[in-house]
């Protein structure tokens, strides 16, 4: 009797626990858990998983293609972002929900109910949006502000503007059909193909006016003197344009806009661009397209399949008129610059070194922004792409072989490591190498000063000196300030440079590899901006602020990077290269101006025995006086036959003169 009653007992008891393991491991998601997962699955635009958790019995449940053709639509059209909802209430598994959408117009927020069924979701139209009915569409509508900002210079002088242009353009019902093509098209710099093309668009109609060119006010005056009114059918309109007053001078900086093209609208959807809109392409215009083109309005709108509007889903204000964008450039500097250069392939950089204000930024040759504005034909972009003398490319941007310009970095760390000791005399030397391995190779000056020291070695530009000194600091040294100076790494720069180089990773580093860095040769590159930034450090207790071009606070790049020792020591070094009289860069020297500079000849040739190779000629110079703070860097390609770095030194007096004679004023 007891033995059947335990079993009895041990069966309601196994029951039990067969209970609750089945409610335990059984207990489905609850109704909250479901609509919170369905609209995560939203978040990763998974519509197809989506669809999954509906249910099917529902009174309506769409088809799986029109579900997610309309939740891509909706969504993606708008660049729906940060979808987030809150749970408000449930009652009779029918959840009330609060759903916030971001959007490129605002945030859309609006309540919904849903009903769960079965842990699955119980389809209803505003879960798709609010408002929705069958057929309706998303509407999105932005308004651009109507100018474009201004770029100026440091004194606010206009270096970018809109401004007046003429649309030159055809009313077809008047042409004499096209048989003035050709005439035109001469007229226009452009071919009779271009012309048919334009003229053939489907929207033209006899009334229309078709613009064919945009030109300049002398262009426009030049063909009325031609007489191109007197063909039936032509006309001018005036249109705005981005106009460049200083052009050539300072293109490469200012850059240019252009209209929008297919691959511009979909790189920029929804950001209120249109078949009618400009756009940065290079420079200060690209890099500051938002600013100088303002944030626009607009509005998203649920309409039906007439276009009237069913709901206002959200509405964005202008939150940033456009903004004009002001330089740390003088562009009287910068237009002495370019007119000392502009048939030479060179880079200048000015810069103010207490600061990293950078007063002029020069590449030439150069091009018309302006050009690319009003449309360059075929003829005349052909000429710029296969000109050997490249004026497309930004020079300021590249990096080159420093030569001697290197010498008083080395020389700096040499200093700081204790392992040159400015006043010993190391022993002139024309010709020099450190030992028999080194076969056939040589390091060779053109003067080798006696008493062979420090001072010596940098105002006549010694090589075996530096190279020398540079085998005694070592590569550990060497390659330890080089990082310090921040040399490979990216310059903070509001346009973009190219990366500065110590060492090419790819090849295996040496004893001549590094005696040839001592004096700017080897694997050594430098881009202009960073060079003269380094020697700002000589005049700047030993640090350097941050290389700018556009007007904001001045901020510490690298701090105290050398000590106020080796600082004063190197100052005055490179103040005797221009005092000496036999300095390789008296010739600049001022009598009322204390200066202090370096040039630099760096050669770029196959081998040591290599005769044809070119020569880059540089220099750096600046003011010590900080009443006047100004630091000017220049690479010059090509002067091999020309004076080396004396061709650079000369070419620098007149920018130089002027700009401090302003100063003075």
């Amino acid at each position: 009797m007891n033995k059947k009653r335990n079993i009895i007992i041990g069966s309601i008891v196994c029951v039990l626990l067969m209970t609750v393991v089945f409610f335990v491991f059984n207990h489905g998601k609850s109704n909250e858990q479901v609509v919170t997962e369905y609209f995560e699955l939203l978040k990763k635009k998974d519509y197809k998983q989506m669809y999954q958790m509906l249910n099917p019995k529902t009174v309506y449940t769409p088809t799986q293609k029109y579900f997610v053709e309309k939740y891509k639509e909706f969504y993606e059209e708008i660049d729906a972002k940060n979808i987030q909802i809150k749970i408000l209430d449930e009652q009779d598994n029918v959840i009330e929900y609060l759903i916030y959408i971001d959007t490129l117009a605002g945030r859309i927020t609006y309540r919904n109910k849903v009903g769960v069924k079965n842990e699955q979701i119980q389809f209803n139209k505003e879960l798709i949006m609010d408002g929705y009915t069958e057929g309706c569409k998303i509407k999105i509508t932005t308004y651009n502000p109507e100018k474009r900002g201004r770029i100026l210079d440091r004194n606010g002088k206009v270096l970018a503007e809109d401004g007046k242009g003429y649309s030159i353009g055809l009313v077809k019902g008047k042409l004499n059909g096209e048989n003035d093509y050709g005439q035109i098209a001469q007229y226009l710099e452009t071919d009779v193909e271009t012309i048919q093309k334009k003229m053939s668009a489907s929207w033209i109609n006899d009334d229309s006016f078709v613009p064919i060119k945009t030109v300049s006010e002398a262009t426009k005056n030049d063909l009325i003197n031609k007489n191109i009114l007197g063909i039936n059918g032509v006309k001018i309109s005036t249109v705005s344009i981005r106009t460049y007053p200083y052009d050539k001078a300072a293109s490469h900086i200012v850059g240019y806009v252009q209209n929008v093209n297919a691959e511009d609208l979909k790189k920029h959807k929804n950001e209120g661009y249109n078949l009618t809109s400009v756009i940065g392409r290079s420079g200060i215009e690209a890099a500051y397209e938002e600013q100088l083109r303002g944030i626009t309005s607009g509005k998203i709108d649920l309409v039906d399949k007439n276009d009237k509007v069913i709901k206002e889903l959200c509405h964005k204000e202008v939150k940033m008129s456009p903004q004009d964008i002001t330089l740390t450039i003088d562009i009287d500097l910068q237009q002495s610059l370019y007119n000392e250069y502009q048939n030479d392939k060179s880079a200048s950089v000015a810069l103010n070194p207490k600061t990293g204000e950078v007063l002029a930024l020069v590449s030439t040759p150069s091009y018309s922004n302006n050009d690319f504005v009003l449309g360059l034909s075929i003829d005349k972009w052909n000429e710029l792409n296969n000109d050997v003398n490249q004026p497309l490319l930004n020079r300021y941007k590249q990096t080159y072989t420093p030569g001697s310009t290197m010498k008083p970095i080395t020389a700096a760390i040499g200093l700081e490591t204790k392992l040159i000791d400015l006043d010993k005399d190391l022993g002139a030397e024309d010709k020099w190498q450190k030992d028999s391995s080194w076969g056939n190779y040589y390091v060779t000056t053109l003067h080798a000063p006696t008493p062979n020291n420090l001072k010596n070695a940098l105002t006549y530009s010694d090589n075996v000196y530096f190279a020398r000194s540079a085998l005694n600091i070592g590569k550990e040294n060497l390659f330890k300030y080089y990082k310090n100076l921040r040399i490979g790494e990216k310059i903070p720069f509001e346009l973009s440079l190219n990366r500065s180089q110590y060492i090419n990773k790819k090849q295996k580093v040496n004893d001549q590899l590094i005696a040839d860095s001592g004096y700017g040769q080897g694997q050594i590159l430098m881009n202009p901006v960073q060079l003269a930034s380094i020697y700002s450090s000589f005049i700047n207790n030993g640090s350097i602020y941050r290389p700018h071009i556009v007007k904001k606070g001045e901020q510490m790049w690298i701090q105290r990077v050398f000590s106020d020792q080796t600082v004063k020591t190197i100052k005055e070094d490179l103040i005797n290269v221009i005092a000496d009289e036999n300095g390789t860069g008296h010739s600049i020297y001022h009598e009322n101006i204390q200066l202090a500079g370096k040039t630099g000849t760096a050669e770029i040739k196959q081998s040591q025995s290599d005769t044809t190779g070119s020569e880059l000629g540089w220099f750096t110079v600046m003011t010590t006086d900080s009443k006047r703070p100004i630091l000017m860097t220049t690479v010059v390609e090509d002067v091999k036959g020309r004076g080396g770095s004396g061709y650079v030194v000369e070419h620098t007096k007149t920018p130089l003169d002027s700009y401090l004679s302003k100063a003075n004023n």
